[in-house]
């Protein structure tokens, strides 16, 4: 098992490359995990805003990490790529906590984990980083610490110092044992182009309507490709749009290019 971990952790590492970004379609449960997979997955990624959104909360650590982990657990169980899990800014008040909430992510099997400092002071999140680091060494796995930064996605400090801002967050975070920095919120190729060389790790960019498609982000030097909760987003609005088809229409024309029962039912068949 700890043998099958350490080639997950280090295939998960391996796929950081602008040559070829890592694309991820984000996760949420464990039945959108096994549909990604079968889509062609190289890896999984959780999303902490659908995984939130399914089990009935707001995101912005509004769940216990109690539920956050079984469902990394449940997710790692029922796929065989690597997964790297959302834990937000870590379920936990101080390093300390994070560390403890990183002992048990790593335990249900996550080989990459996602940190952000949101509007906390850049020192805080290092500090998580440099506990979480701990705790992947300890472990004997290669955890892939992708740490996040919200300058750009909360609009954070003045605009104009905010890329110099980003690469001197950035630059911390590695410092402190970050291995890849995600830098949701920004678009413009010009800005992304220079993110990608100024950082030292692999970048990681959300996208989305509006950004670069995945060959022009890697020519623009960005590794790894998110779509965050875009797919759960996605997945709720068709559900929406059958609804209101059948309750103002009373067609069922949104179903027409459903998954099959079989094909969605056979993700599921045999041991796991």
């Amino acid at each position: 098992m700890i043998a099958a971990r350490v080639d997950k952790a280090l295939l998960f590492r391996s796929l950081h490359d602008s040559a070829r970004p890592l694309a991820l379609a984000n996760a949420w449960d464990v039945a959108s995990a096994r549909v990604i997979e079968a889509a062609g997955a190289p890896a999984i990624a959780t999303t902490s805003a659908g995984i939130a959104w399914a089990l009935g909360r707001p995101d912005g650590e509004a769940l216990s990490p109690e539920r956050v982990v079984d469902l990394i657990a449940r997710i790692v169980a029922a796929v065989d790529v690597p997964v790297s899990a959302d834990v937000e800014g870590g379920y936990a008040q101080d390093a300390v906590g994070v560390a403890g909430i990183v002992v048990r992510v790593v335990e249900a099997g996550a080989v990459g984990i996602n940190v952000e400092d949101g509007t906390r002071p850049p020192a805080e999140l290092r500090a998580r980083l440099a506990a979480a680091r701990a705790v992947g060494e300890r472990a004997g796995v290669a955890l892939f610490l992708n740490a996040r930064t919200d300058t750009y996605l909360f609009g954070l400090g003045d605009p104009a110092a905010r890329l110099e801002d980003t690469v001197e967050r950035a630059r911390g975070y590695v410092d402190a044992g970050a291995d890849g920095i995600f830098v949701p919120g920004v678009a413009d190729p010009a800005t992304i182009a220079e993110l990608a060389s100024r950082i030292p790790v692999p970048v990681n960019i959300m996208a989305g309507p509006g950004t670069p498609d995945v060959a022009e982000l890697g020519r623009l030097g960005v590794a790894r490709v998110s779509l965050g909760p875009g797919v759960a987003q996605a997945a709720y609005t068709a559900a929406r749009h059958a609804a209101q088809r059948l309750y103002d229409t009373g067609d069922y024309r949104p179903l027409i290019d459903a998954i099959a029962f079989p094909e969605l039912d056979n993700l599921f068949l045999g041991p796991r």
